[in-house]
């Protein structure tokens, strides 16, 4: 039986992420040379400076504005 691909969008107001995708963001922040270290420095220095309430709103615009763009990604 085929399992039919998760839906990006929830709703509205709601951003569903699946769980491969979850799962390829954490290998690139953890593991993936060049990327990892450049990741978790921001990471960091967000987590200092802004609030909870702040990264979850950069969070939303992030995945705002990146579905709303088609720029091709960097080549390494």
């Amino acid at each position: 039986m085929a399992h039919d691909s998760i839906p990006l969008m929830g709703g509205k107001s709601v951003h569903c992420i699946n769980e491969q995708q979850m799962a390829e963001a954490w290998r690139l922040t953890e593991e993936e040379p060049g990327s990892s270290a450049k990741i978790q420095e921001a990471l960091e220095e967000l987590e200092k400076e802004l609030s909870r309430n702040e990264r979850a709103a950069l969070a939303f615009v992030i995945i705002s504005r990146l579905k709303a763009t088609t720029a091709p990604l960097p080549q390494a």
